[in-house]
């Protein structure tokens, strides 16, 4: 079936990149918008196969441009139904990239395509690779009994349907609102990532939205329902080993499958110990920030510079490839509304600075009594601003500062009293023996995050022996 198109169809190019220098045209990214998404419908309102193109079709489009872009979906079956639009939706990543020469990123609001000159060469209409695209979802998807397809590069038409796949988007979010971790047996785990990042573990709970933002806990279990062998499965939580950084001893062996044996601890809601592995299409990074103790977020449309003097993407690179990276963190948008959003680590009382723009889209959620005290763009955009910041809104991390720098004191004063035998005149310092690489003597220490205090120190010249 796949030899009816003009470019290869297989698993094989998926993770594929379309660099710049080989690029036809790009397709929404941060550039520009794009989006994809799903709707249920009635089977006699669906045109199967139907491909409509709203706006310049890839003939018309100018080489090394970019475009505004929407894909939306029209599916229907007999057991297709609304919960299961966003487990569709999650899957146009997985089938676009099965098309040679075109590359997918991203999910929802956030998409980013390119489509290569060679692949450009082949075809001289988008119509082909909405085809394509839907052949595969009715092969892989059985449910799926009809389809059509539109795709949208008009500028206004993408804004129409944008503006409307945000109210979609947020009322699908808003279901896990009153479920709670505590409330379920079972959370869901996703692979689908693991085409860029091989060692991502990607666990969905009622507390924590998968790290796209495109899969909550409703959905996890809908997919694992109607796609048993498919990327999101069931995961049994097993037993509590710490409630308040969410760790669980299935999550852990998952974990430590799905990894390889890379990882085989995760705490679902800590920020520094033993945090959630960090794929790539997250939504939002979060960054440590050790000059003032707190942490930042940058959200994936921020073009601007953080107080670290790092933007999104380079950060992102930092983060992502499914790695646990002590100090940086990859989050959907969703997960800043659960009530245990990063708990173990402070919450809302360790987060210092947000792009302007980010933080008023999520202003409801910010709890009152510290939303005034975080720091944008506009107020701290280096380390010595927003330290300075903190300090006029009396920010909670403040307070810890005075509390760590007490405790330096303390140390240094009782490094300065203890006392300290000097060894006599004449002696010298005996060399220390060196550590080679084969299999002879010497001594090798490591110290990681230690503080050593001395209250004495004798150095004294051993004798030798008679």
């Amino acid at each position: 079936m796949a030899d009816e198109f003009p470019f290869e169809i297989s698993p094989m190019y998926e993770g594929e990149r379309v660099r710049k220098d080989g690029m036809f045209v790009e397709l929404g990214g941060p550039k520009s918008m794009g989006l994809e998404l799903v709707r249920a419908a009635e089977m006699d309102a669906i045109e199967d196969d139907k491909v409509t193109i709203v706006g310049p079709d890839i003939k018309d489009m100018e080489e090394g441009k970019t475009y505004p872009w929407a894909m939306v979906f029209n599916i229907a079956g007999e057991l297709v139904e609304p919960d299961l639009e966003s487990v569709v939706e999650r899957r146009v990543h997985d089938f676009v990239n099965y098309c040679q020469g075109i590359m997918h990123l991203n999910q929802r609001y956030d998409v980013w395509m390119r489509v290569s000159k060679d692949t450009a060469s082949k075809i001289d209409s988008l119509d082909a690779f909405g085809k394509a695209v839907m052949m595969l979802f009715k092969t892989e998807l059985p449910f799926i009994e009809k389809m059509q397809a539109t795709f949208y590069t008009d500028e206004a038409a993408v804004k129409e349907q944008l503006d409307g796949a945000m109210a979609i988007f947020k009322a699908r979010d808003e279901r896990t609102k009153d479920l709670h971790d505590e409330d379920v047996d079972v959370f869901y785990g996703c692979t689908l990532c693991q085409a860029f990042a091989p060692t991502s573990v990607c666990v969905v709970t009622p507390d924590r939205v998968a790290l796209c933002g495109a899969i909550n806990w409703f959905d996890g279990r809908a997919a694992a329902k109607v796609d048993p062998e498919g990327p999101q499965f069931e995961l049994a939580k097993g037993d509590v080993i710490d409630e308040l950084s969410g760790e669980y001893t299935g999550v852990n062996e998952i974990a430590k499958k799905l990894s390889g044996g890379e990882f085989d601890r995760i705490k679902i809601h800590s920020f520094f110990e033993f945090p959630h592995t960090s794929c790539g299409c997250f939504e939002v990074v979060g960054f440590y920030i050790p000059e003032v103790d707190g942490i930042g977020w940058v959200n994936r449309e921020f073009q601007g510079m953080s107080p670290n003097g790092l933007g999104f993407s380079t950060m992102a690179g930092q983060t992502g490839g499914g790695k646990q990276v002590v100090g940086f963190l990859g989050v959907g948008v969703n997960y800043f509304y659960s009530p245990k959003f990063i708990q173990s680590d402070g919450g809302w009382n360790r987060v210092v600075w947000l792009p302007a723009s980010f933080k008023e889209k999520i202003a409801e959620t910010i709890p009152a009594d510290i939303i005034d005290k975080i720091a944008t763009e506009a107020d701290a955009p280096d380390v010595d601003a927003l330290k300075a910041f903190l300090v006029e809104k009396n920010h909670p991390v403040v307070a810890n500062w005075a509390a760590e720098e007490e405790e330096e004191e303390e140390e240094e004063e009782a490094v300065a009293a203890a006392p300290m035998m000097m060894p006599a005149a004449g002696f010298q310092m005996p060399a220390m023996p060196m550590v080679s690489g084969g299999s002879g003597g010497g001594i090798k220490l490591t110290f990681k995050n230690a503080k050593i205090t001395i209250d004495k120190m004798i150095i004294s010249e051993k004798k030798a022996k008679k």
